[in-house]
């Protein structure tokens, strides 16, 4: 005999000593329910000891992370507690057995589907958790949806393999069918798939985020969205251009964000006629108009050297420094600089050089 049944037996043998007369679907009733009221304290317990102890110890850490699990975790994990609860007390009921193997189906198919919402639900806290910390919500929020609903689907997807194994359904015809049905979708959907696998490796391993100024090819400017399909950028020009992420991902991308400093090289030309004195002294004065002492943004010069002969001049080869990454700033110290250089030289009478030709005519008499 079971131990419901005697449970059952036992509660009609008290009623009947105080001459109540009941069937044994009374007793076991009065079974279930006692069986099902032990769980909900049992559950209500489990709920306090998160609320209490749990939620109180995730406080004190230094992430967020672990308080968003347990505040989302804590009331399926109540409703799990008390389904077991269900599926024990109704065990008992003998009106059940001829159907308790379709009652045992119904309940596992329920705990398994309530295992993979709390599944969901954890990784849809970690998903938003790491898009708060690490990218600083400078990605589309588009591609945190669609990486949650990815996961999402893949999780309900092996509950249901879980499912169709519980009821004991031969997975082989079925798994056949689901690799071939998603080999024909990879290769109808090659090219959105590729860019959504793009904007993935974008995002996680960010080689640009919005704000940005990046050069991709002939095309330059400022990063303004990231979607699962393309990224926008805002040209100099004004214009707005539209680049699949695969192709991102595939070419050369130069991010002048990454920048910490700039580095300037220009030349200029002195005439053929210039003095050597005077070449000599060149060095000295690019070098005291290029003092990071004078010019706020420039932090140092590296060199200034004659470097060749030229068609119609003789080159000077410059090379500095900005703590800066600010383009107009680094024009406005050039400029600075250029007007600082002309004005020196037409103090010391050093010409610059422009093109020229010298023709030579041989005259025969």
């Amino acid at each position: 005999m079971s131990l419901g049944a005697s449970l059952a037996e036992f509660f009609n043998e008290q009623l009947g000593k105080i001459g109540i007369d009941t069937s044994p679907l009374v007793g076991e009733i009065f079974v279930s329910i006692v069986i099902f009221a032990i769980f909900i304290i049992l559950g209500w317990i489990v709920y306090r000891i998160f609320e209490r102890y749990f939620t109180k110890w995730a406080k004190k850490t230094k992430t967020n992370l672990d308080d968003e699990i347990l505040a989302n975790i804590k009331k399926p994990i109540y409703f799990f507690v008390i389904l077991v609860g269900a599926y024990y007390g109704l065990e008992f009921l003998s009106i059940l057995e001829p159907y308790s193997t379709e009652v045992a189906f119904t309940f596992s198919i329920v705990e398994i589907l309530l295992i993979a919402f709390i599944i969901t639900r954890v990784v849809n806290v970690v998903i938003t958790w790491y898009g708060e910390k690490r990218a600083k919500k400078q990605m589309s929020e588009h591609i945190l949806f669609v990486l949650k609903k990815i996961i999402n689907a893949v999780v309900y997807l092996f509950a249901f393999l879980v499912i169709l194994a519980v009821l004991e359904i031969n997975l082989s015809g079925i798994v056949v069918g689901l690799g071939v049905g998603g080999i024909a979708i990879a290769f109808a959907l090659q090219n959105v798939l590729s860019d959504a696998f793009s904007a993935f490796s974008i995002y996680f391993d960010k080689p640009f985020e919005i704000g940005d100024y990046i050069v991709v090819g002939d095309h330059s400017g400022t990063v303004k969205k990231i979607g699962i399909k393309s990224t926008r950028v805002q040209l100099l020009q004004g214009e707005e251009l539209v680049l699949s992420n695969s192709v991102l991902t595939t070419s050369s991308v130069r991010n002048f964000k990454k920048m910490r400093k700039r580095r300037i090289s220009f030349s200029f030309g002195v005439t053929y006629a210039t003095p050597t004195n005077k070449l000599k002294k060149i060095p000295d004065i690019i070098r005291d108009i290029i003092d990071g002492d004078k010019l706020e943004y420039v932090d140092k010069i590296d060199r200034v050297h004659f470097t060749e002969f030229g068609d119609f001049s003789l080159n000077f080869n410059i090379v500095y420094y900005l703590k800066t990454k600010d383009y107009a700033k680094y024009m406005d110290t050039q400029q600075e600089i250029n007007f600082a250089i002309k004005e020196a030289f037409e103090k010391e009478g050093i010409e610059m050089a422009f093109p020229t030709q010298t023709i030579f005519l041989n005259k025969e008499n």
